[in-house]
């Protein structure tokens, strides 16, 4: 891959709707930084490295064997299991993750930092520039706990 450009977002519980369908994930951190992290999609597994930074990252994907992913998940301290929903939204893929209990996070990845993107409905705050929401720090202490305020 080589750079990421993605940005997150919290999600407005009353007006999002989960489809039928998401996909099981468990990823594991092997290390924080650089982000090293080991993640089972269903039957697929995956090594990833990403580098420093929110909005634009360094990132290098490698598929490999579930086995392997497996001893490497039994390696990690910290640990998400997450269900993960694709939308399509005004021609862009957006990924929202389920951590359970009403917690939800939305990303959208982008193919340049200046790219307008109209949000859905549920779509709630920007949280991109927020280090509490990266994977990796809700690996460690938990998804943050935030009060929505209506507007």
């Amino acid at each position: 891959m080589g750079k990421e450009i993605e940005r997150k977002f919290l999600v407005n519980t009353e007006e999002f709707v989960a489809p039928a369908l998401g996909d099981n994930i468990k990823q594991g951190y092997l290390a924080t930084s650089p982000n090293v992290r080991v993640r089972i999609i269903n039957d697929s597994a995956f090594l990833t490295i990403k580098g420093s930074g929110t909005l634009v990252r360094s990132e290098f994907e490698y598929k490999i064997p579930q086995n392997d992913a497996i001893e490497i998940l039994l390696m990690c301290h910290e640990i998400i299991i997450k269900t993960r929903y694709s939308i399509i939204f005004d021609g862009i893929k957006w990924e929202v993750d389920d951590f359970g209990s009403g917690n939800l996070l939305a990303e959208v990845e982008l193919k340049s930092e200046n790219q307008e993107i109209n949000l859905p409905i549920w779509v709630g705050k920007e949280v991109t520039e927020d280090y509490r929401y990266q994977n990796s720090h809700i690996a460690k202490v938990g998804f943050p706990y935030v009060v929505l305020a209506k507007i």
